[in-house]
């Protein structure tokens, strides 16, 4: 595939240029006193709906192994196929799928949408980590470069805060997420591959490991399907430093019904338990979210995973290497009273981005 802008290594998108994404719909320029870099961003509503439809997703991973550094570590070629194994154990390099030399990473997901669909709305999320051996410019954290199927690059700006974090410690991450709106450009384009590049994670190899990806989440209407509650919250938080937990109470949304929820998550290792996601209402019980791809006590281990058929990703490789975008199914409950927490919990540092749903409403 070839997605050529001719653009150099490291772009610059001017403020113009940003305000006219935002018109059309590719992506959106800061709104005033917006742009910046937080340490710390509340998860909040980004999109609320109660209609017939639902939400999809393509995702895939940024980087991947080269080689083993540790010897007691799997092959590379092993981890990446499914093995346990964690990023910090490897020298870590660029996905780079496209035939474009202006690019120095690239991977494509596929959003798959049912037939007769309307999409109301969609963003693109992506992060990593920015502590390993290779260093670029945090201005690069805000910016992508996304192509719809069959399409060239676009660029696109973050509209919001950029949550960045660095750890304490020599093997600490500096780690990232922004987002933008796309909802225009996948509107008009439908199902397909789409392709991400330029995220600004950095290779090598070092205490902290590499890690990063991207993720499009997209809610779309379709009078042939169920009448659900839709919802997106974004944040950055960190979960399993000091043995902190994280919870999104998804306001609006009932926990009884049935349907989906989804997770964006970084840093989870495969292979390394205690990483828990789960769901509750009101003062009931936390339910464990887990499937075949995620195990109950390890569910945050590197994986790109959804219910029925997987989607078409490239590459798509089993182990992320410290990348998870999970789609759970949301077994119907009798308790119907509250609203749908999801909770996050892990033994070792990691960060949370997003938490999605699309859950059954009964009238």
């Amino acid at each position: 595939m070839r997605h050529s802008l001719g653009l150099r290594r490291v772009f610059v998108i001017p403020l113009a240029l940003a305000a006219c994404l935002a018109a059309n719909g590719t992506g959106a320029a800061a709104p005033p006193g917006g742009g910046g870099e937080r340490t710390r961003i509340d998860f909040a509503q980004r999109y609320r709906a109660l209609q017939h439809g639902g939400i999809v997703r393509a995702a895939n991973s940024a980087i991947t192994c080269r080689r083993a550094i540790d010897r007691t570590a799997e092959s590379c070629a092993r981890t990446r196929g499914g093995r346990p194994g964690v990023n910090d154990d490897f020298d870590m390099f660029y996905i780079d799928v496209d035939d474009d030399p202006n690019t120095y990473n690239s991977s494509t997901g596929e959003v798959r949408l049912p037939p007769h669909s309307r999409v109301s709305y969609a963003r693109l999320y992506w992060g990593g980590n920015l502590k390993v051996g290779e260093q670029k410019p945090p201005k690069d954290n805000g910016r992508v470069l996304i192509a719809e199927p069959g399409g060239n690059y676009k660029p696109v700006v973050a509209d919001t805060p950029v949550g960045h974090r660095v750890t304490d410690g020599t093997d600490g991450a500096d780690a990232f997420q922004a987002s933008a709106d796309v909802t225009g450009l996948v509107r008009g384009a439908g199902s397909g591959a789409y392709t991400v590049a330029q995220v600004n994670v950095a290779m090598g190899h070092s205490k902290a490991g590499a890690w990063g990806g991207w993720t499009l989440v997209v809610a779309y209407e379709n009078a042939a399907e169920p009448l659900r509650h839709l919802a997106v919250w974004d944040g950055f938080d960190s979960t399993g430093e000091q043995g902190h937990r994280h919870a999104v109470r998804m306001r609006g949304v009932p926990r009884g019904t049935g349907g989906i929820a989804g997770v964006v998550a970084y840093d989870g290792d495969r292979g390394r338990r205690g990483d828990t996601v789960g769901v509750s209402a009101g003062g009931a019980r936390t339910v464990p979210l887990t499937d075949d791809a995620n195990p109950a006590d390890d569910a945050l281990n590197s994986t790109i995973s959804e219910p029925g058929t997987p989607i078409r990703r490239n590459p798509a490789y089993p182990n992320t290497l410290g990348y998870d975008s999970d789609v759970f199914p949301l077994a119907k409950s009798p308790d119907r009273h509250g609203d749908l927490t999801v909770r996050l919990a892990s033994q070792d540092p990691a960060w949370v981005g997003v938490v999605f749903a699309a859950v059954g409403a009964k009238r």
